[in-house]
């Protein structure tokens, strides 16, 4: 078909009606009516009410998929969690279970052996409550400043304690405060006793800068290990027994030596430490010991008088 025979005017439909400046100038000034209509007399707001009540439903109805999947999913993860945390419940109370039939057993033949061999139960250690006041300025030493002294019944050589072990024993009492001596002090040491082996050793402060202790005369082929605990043994006549004290940090058997180097970490935390509990010394609540008296010397037999 030619070019030129082409009708290039445009449809009906976009001939009708006004220009199209004429209809933006229209519904700009209309826009500006109502703004102006709902700003300054709420003529919108009844059509706005209106409309919001009537799209509701359909809102409500476009909703419902959305909350079915993310209550879907949220049901699955709590039911995840759910089996997970009663699967933990159901472990911790077999545990529970297990460490109670233990302690009753141990209990129980405590008792009995006790009972066999006619001993005494053990003694039940006086205590009192003291706050700590500050440390001591000394760089080269680990001590604390308690308010609890003399007047208040504090001996020395008293074992201090807190939640987690044994932090020291107070060695200097004035009227109104004492002094605590740090296991982690340099001139400080305890007698303990390995909970798995049931040996005995002594441990001594002054080593890691003041912030662990060692046992020291360890045979290298002893039988310790690291992680084993260590509690008082109760035989010094100070601490009383089975208090927890440190555990075994680190092991190092030298072969050129006969004695292993033997590294411990204290349990108890003395930094920020605020309340201590002072024990009575165990020695002040043994009997006295008795006063052996040396053997007189036996009589001279009679001799012969010489004429």
């Amino acid at each position: 078909m030619p070019l030129g025979t082409l009708d290039r005017t445009p449809p009906p439909f976009f001939r009708q009606g006004q220009s199209a400046l004429s209809k933006l100038i229209f519904f700009t000034a209309l826009a500006v009516f109502l703004m102006v209509a709902d700003t300054r007399l709420q003529w919108v707001t009844t059509a706005r009410a209106a409309m919001a009540t009537a799209l509701a439903p359909v809102q409500r109805a476009l909703l419902v998929p959305v909350q079915m999947i993310e209550g879907g999913s949220d049901y699955f993860v709590g039911l995840t969690r759910a089996l997970a945390a009663e699967d933990a419940a159901r472990k911790q109370l077999a545990e529970q279970a297990e460490r109670v039939a233990a302690a009753d057993r141990l209990a129980a033949e405590n008792a009995s052996l006790r009972t066999l061999l006619g001993l005494k139960p053990s003694l039940a250690v006086r205590s009192q409550a003291a706050e700590v006041m500050y440390e001591a300025t000394d760089p080269f030493s680990r001590k604390l400043f308690i308010n609890r002294g003399a007047a208040q019944g504090v001996l020395p050589s008293s074992p201090v304690i807190t939640e987690g072990g044994v932090i020291g024993q107070v060695t200097r009492v004035y009227p109104l405060s004492s002094e605590v001596t740090l296991l982690t002090d340099r001139d400080a040491a305890i007698p303990l006793l390995n909970t798995r082996t049931q040996q005995r050793a002594a441990a001594f402060g002054g080593v890691g800068g003041g912030t662990a202790m060692e046992l020291r005369f360890v045979a290298a082929n002893a039988d310790i290990r690291e992680g084993d605990l260590l509690h008082t043994s109760g035989v010094d006549g100070v601490y009383p027994a089975a208090l927890p004290v440190a555990r075994v940090a680190t092991v190092e058997r030298l072969a050129e030596g006969g004695f292993a180097r033997v590294t411990l970490a204290p349990l108890a935390s003395v930094d920020g430490v605020r309340h201590v509990l002072v024990l009575e010394p165990l020695g002040a609540q043994l009997p006295p010991r008795p006063v052996v008296e040396p053997a007189s010397a036996p009589p001279r037999p009679a001799g012969r008088v010489k004429r």
